[in-house]
């Protein structure tokens, strides 16, 4: 029996759908290629550069001239407090107590940092895949998303490196407990960095998080003023997991937080007022 024309057409729109399906799986994949391949090609350059890696950057919060030692010495002077404020980084060993282990966290090492760094055209290229998704206005109020996320990510980064290591290292290396020597793996020192700066990199994306929920009405300006006192003890808690347990470093974390929690109110308001505009 013969397809008449509505089954005919039913199936050719199917058809349709599944090779447009199949069309953007295989956009996703060289989406997906292009980025590895960036994290590859820049944890390579980082794996060839491993005396600068480990030795300055890694390493920096153990030694005397690290950048932030400076800076609170320095703000120790201008304040007039002689060197009260000046910190010394407390002396400990890192060992590598495993077979192979310098070489196996050389490599952990070398993809993080080449996420970190490749995190802007990574970003792009996951932008790249959802962007023609999306309607043209949504398009328009997305304009430069790519610039701000990466932004607030290196941000964040930053601010884990350069404000919470240099305390948390000090703190949780120089916690003394009778007849305990301060020793570390080198595995162990390294998986704390990476807490102490990937996290609040991925935590500085909270502006963009609700400007996003606002634009779909998920959230509102009102609703986190509402609820900002709640907001700070979940800002407390968010800062007790990605810090160690000592309070001074908490607040360093807890403090920017609750800043971004205040900008992201403005920005969920301001996005409320241009969404009423366009409505009439």
């Amino acid at each position: 029996m013969a397809l008449d024309q509505v089954d005919v057409d039913k199936y050719e729109a199917q058809q349709e759908k599944e090779m447009s399906f199949l069309d953007h799986l295989e956009e996703l994949r060289w989406h997906l290629v292009r980025a590895i391949l960036s994290i590859v090609i820049v944890g390579t350059v980082v794996f060839l550069m491993k005396s600068f890696v480990f030795d300055t950057v890694l390493f920096g919060p153990r030694n005397d001239d690290f950048w932030s030692y400076k800076a609170v010495c320095n703000l120790s002077d201008l304040l007039g407090m002689g060197d009260v404020l000046c910190m010394t980084p407390t002396n400990f060993k890192i060992i590598a107590t495993e077979f192979g282990e310098r070489f196996i966290v050389h490599i952990k090492v070398s993809i993080m940092l080449g996420f970190v760094v490749a995190f802007p055209y990574v970003f792009y290229q996951f932008w790249s895949f959802i962007a023609p998704g999306l309607y043209e206005e949504e398009r328009k109020a997305a304009r430069g998303v790519v610039f701000i996320c990466s932004s607030l990510f290196i941000m964040g980064i930053l601010f884990g490196y350069f404000i919470i290591s240099p305390f948390a290292v000090n703190f949780l290396a120089g916690y003394e407990i009778d007849g305990v020597e301060a020793t570390t793996s080198l595995s162990s020192y390294v998986s704390y960095m990476m807490m102490f700066t990937v996290p609040t990199g991925i935590v500085f994306e909270l502006p963009v998080v609700v400007y996003f929920l606002a634009k779909v009405g998920l959230i509102t300006a009102e609703f986190m003023k509402t609820y900002r006192r709640h907001s700070i003890v979940v800002i407390l808690v968010m800062a007790a997991l990605i810090t160690p347990p000592d309070v001074v470093t908490q607040f360093l974390i807890g403090i920017p937080l609750y800043f971004l929690y205040e900008v992201s109110i403005l920005i969920a308001k301001r996005v409320e007022k241009k969404n009423e505009l366009e409505m009439r």
